[in-house]
């Protein structure tokens, strides 16, 4: 049985429903400030459905998801998968450079 719905579409970070039900992500303290882009939340609604908040999600490019970024030079450690020689998944910290702060 089709349930009632009422699906908005988000075209970034500054649309009107981009951060409902998405909370503010903790600073786990190696971070500085909450990032520029997605403003501390590291995600946001693509698509949402306004009855069942139901959404799909785009996570942010510029924080890593974190909702926090380094202002300094270090360079930061990410967790990821990788697949080894095996095919077995893997974790492991990818370093990534620091992005400079844009003027």
């Amino acid at each position: 049985m089709p349930h009632a719905s009422q699906i908005v579409e988000c075209t970034g970070p500054e649309s009107p429903h981009a951060f409902d039900i998405i909370p503010l992500q903790p600073r786990n303290g190696a971070l500085d400030a909450a990032c520029p882009v997605c403003k501390g939340h590291g995600q946001w609604n693509v698509e949402i459905d306004l009855v069942s908040f139901r959404s799909k999600r785009a996570i942010c490019n510029r924080c890593l998801g974190a909702g926090w970024i380094e202002t300094g030079s270090d360079p930061l450690g990410v967790p990821d998968i990788e697949l080894d020689a095996t095919g077995h998944p893997r974790w492991y910290t990818r370093i990534v450079p620091a992005v400079p702060e844009e003027s």
